[in-house]
């Protein structure tokens, strides 16, 4: 007789697929790092199904000494780039990092097909939404700024290290500018501009 683990395959929200990834991994005995988590819900969003898939195609290839899926596993295996993407991104934002953020624009520019523009917008919308809902939280302790937002407490320290840099007005602004770049994306008042000078344009008005 055959037996096997059920999940449920069905639609969850953003916020939720990172919780479903540890314990599909745990059932498994196995454990992820918080960086290869946010690699795979940046990339593969929430399908479950799809997730499902590449867990275990992770979980059969890693090295049987190691009992962790980490970021480099990722990169070679579901070709998630671990230093390229937008959780990288949001890092060099958060590090004023002006070089590293501009390289990981050109890599989104040679590599539309993995990194759709409105895909990055999305993403940088939901971090700078959070950050100024952070800014907005009278209870900044580690445990109720992951309560609030949703996320793993090992990513509080981004949103800490960011209301440093981006104040709440500054924020505001940001969260704008994304606005724009994604209409402009779309066509509106862009006058043709590539997705690339978007981005460029989008990460200069960030940081400055």
């Amino acid at each position: 007789k055959k037996t096997g683990v059920i999940f449920e395959s069905g639609k969850l929200y953003d916020y939720q697929v990172g919780e479903w990834i540890r314990s599909y991994i745990k059932i498994r005995k196995a454990g992820i790092t918080p960086e290869a988590e946010n690699m795979l819900v940046d990339y593969l969003g929430t399908d479950l199904t799809k997730i499902a898939n590449e867990l275990d195609k992770l979980l059969l290839t890693k090295p049987q000494d190691i009992n962790q899926i980490t970021p480099e596993l990722v990169e070679k295996n579901i070709g998630i780039s671990k230093d390229y993407n937008v959780f990288e991104l949001q890092k060099a934002f958060v590090n004023r990092d002006v070089l590293k953020a501009n390289r990981i624009v050109l890599y989104f520019a040679e590599n539309k097909k993995n990194n759709p523009l409105v895909l990055v917008l999305a993403q940088l919308f939901n971090f700078f939404g959070n950050l100024l809902l952070y800014h907005f939280m009278k209870d900044k302790t580690e445990k109720n700024v992951a309560a609030e937002l949703k996320i793993n407490p090992f990513f509080v320290k981004d949103y800490q290290s960011a209301s440093k840099i981006y104040n709440r007005d500054k924020t505001i602004k940001i969260l704008s500018e994304i606005r724009e770049t994604d209409a402009k994306s779309k066509g509106v008042d862009s006058a043709g501009i590539d997705e690339e000078e978007l981005l460029k344009e989008l990460v200069y008005k960030i940081m400055h």
